[in-house]
């Protein structure tokens, strides 16, 4: 099996490059000037997008080859105090320039929309902002001329008193969205709601692939093993031509076990690849430790003293 790594967003080595720079609705609406406000919205993004192209670039230097993109690349948009604002021709040729590199060195790249977009609730005004902020998404993948292997990865969403309502209505709505989105879509297990059976039920009746959290399983599950789960999951993949993702952390602690830790605890990881491994040829793995690239690179020397583990590149390795 062999096996890729990626990141979340930030790096915690390369300096002043953050992708998530912002300026408050506060802060937007003191300004008298609207036009002149927007335009500082609209360098705002076109830093952000560019510090993404140097993360990208700090990427292909270390053999990163999958990476997930802050959701935060335009501050405020689809803000109330923004309405009509479409800030793309403005930035065309960033995410152009952007996209090129990622599709000229085979980048995987993702989103992961804020816990806020749930097609699962019942309410309209939220389930509007949640199309939207999938729209935006998708806008931005496109923007860059990415094809649909470039997914958007979220939640089912809340249960509302009442999981399999909550289910049936994810289902009516996701079925609803354009198909532009639909095939962006990527659905993860989550920590508190819907489990990784309950998740692949859903990822198989919509026919969607499924992300599975290793760590959001371990706090929230029926008793289920993973690892059976595992062949029915790798399954939802086969018509993407892309390997399954997979989500990697560690509880921070005892006490705090929903919380990520700095860097990846080898040995459960170790423990679930190694079942993996015979019937799964390729597997990309999205490290959301709080160290980003850092742990990715510590995982990578703690691999080294691990049997059977052939280290590929600065970021692969063959199990």
């Amino acid at each position: 099996m062999i096996v890729r790594l990626g990141y979340v967003a930030m790096s915690t080595i390369v300096a002043n490059a953050s992708p998530s720079k912002t300026m408050t609705a506060t802060n937007f609406a003191k300004l008298d000037d609207r036009e002149a406000a927007v335009r500082k919205l609209e360098r705002i993004a076109a830093e952000n997008i560019h510090n993404t192209l140097r993360l990208l670039r700090h990427n292909r230097a270390h053999d990163v080859e999958m990476y997930r993109m802050s959701s935060k690349l335009i501050p405020l948009m689809g803000h109330e105090l923004l309405a009509g604002w479409d800030p793309f021709p403005v930035l065309a040729e960033a995410f152009a320039e952007l996209g090129t590199y990622a599709k000229e060195h085979r980048m995987r790249l993702s989103f992961h929309p804020d816990h806020f977009t749930v097609l699962s609730t019942p309410r309209a005004d939220v389930l509007r902002h949640s199309r939207e902020d999938l729209d935006r998404h998708v806008n931005m993948l496109e923007a860059m001329g990415l094809d649909i292997t470039a997914k958007c990865n979220i939640h089912i969403g809340g249960t509302y008193g009442n999981k399999e309502t909550a289910r049936a209505r994810f289902i009516a709505n996701f079925t609803e969205l354009p198909g532009r989105i639909k095939e962006r879509v990527t659905l993860e297990n989550d920590d508190k709601t819907f489990t990784a059976s309950e998740t692949l039920e859903v990822c198989e009746a919509i026919g969607v692939p499924m992300v599975l959290d290793i760590h959001h399983h371990q706090v929230n599950n029926t008793g289920e093993s993973p690892v059976e789960l595992w062949p029915r999951i790798q399954a939802t993949w086969q018509e993407t031509g892309l390997p399954p993702k997979i989500h990697i952390s560690s509880p921070k602690s005892d006490k705090d076990v929903r919380a990520h830790a700095d860097f990846i605890e080898i040995e459960p990881l170790m423990s679930f690849l190694r079942e993996i491994a015979p019937v799964t040829p390729r597997l990309d793995m999205m490290l959301e430790a709080k160290k980003k690239d850092e742990a990715l690179f510590k995982l990578m020397e703690d691999l080294q003293g691990e049997q059977g583990v052939t280290l590929l590149t600065q970021a692969s390795f063959e199990l």
